[in-house]
């Protein structure tokens, strides 16, 4: 395994953390666009949960802004230039139950679709050759543009639901080429620690 890229949480309060690389690689089930060492992580109100409980989840889709975490800050978790972003994907309705069968059906299809299929709005961050990707980020909440220099904590966007995304999360991975079609896996850490699945972070503001 190469040497894992250091990173600070890109984020304040808790979040569940989800498909980590702590406990499987590939995380996400795939190679495919150097998603070996991904980490999503999911916003979640005091109780722990991702949204309110409702029979309706069951059999029906939901707005985004219904879950907790959506429009939450999302930071840089290090210093460097940003090299990309995209901030026009629609912020989707979200899938719990047996919607979120029949969206997991339909992944093939944004998978053929390619990066931006998947990571929706997003950013890319280089550091020292390595770059660092936030994606499903919502629609119109980028403060970042390419080519500006940040530091670790800045305010790059805000939590969203846009592509190949079941519920408002955050999706962090690092490679090692700014085309991520082309690039290698990074592993990451934060601060020292790989988080696990089922784990809640909580990280002070």
């Amino acid at each position: 395994m190469p040497a894992a890229l250091e990173v600070s949480y890109p984020f304040a309060g808790r979040w569940l953390v989800q498909n980590s690389p702590a406990d499987r690689v590939p995380s996400h089930g795939t190679a495919l666009f150097a998603t070996s060492y991904a980490i999503d992580f999911v916003p979640v109100d005091a109780a722990g949960r991702t949204a309110p409980v409702r029979l309706r989840s069951l059999v029906r889709s939901e707005r985004p802004d219904d879950f907790p975490g959506f429009g939450r800050d999302v930071l840089a978790p290090v210093r460097g230039v940003v090299i990309a972003t995209h901030d026009a994907e629609a912020d989707h309705r979200a899938h719990r139950g047996l919607p979120s069968i029949r969206y997991a059906l339909t992944q093939h299809r944004r998978a053929r679709a390619g990066w931006l299929a998947l990571a929706g709005n997003h950013v890319l961050i280089e550091r020292r050759g390595i770059v660092v990707a936030l994606c499903h980020l919502q629609r119109g909440s980028l403060r970042v543009r390419r080519g500006q220099e940040v530091q670790a904590g800045d305010l790059l966007g805000r939590c969203g639901n846009s592509g190949n995304s079941t519920e408002p999360h955050l999706h962090v991975q690092a490679f090692d080429n700014p085309d991520p079609s082309d690039a290698s896996a990074v592993p990451l850490s934060f601060e020292g620690v790989v988080p696990r699945n089922g784990e809640i972070v909580d990280v002070a503001a």
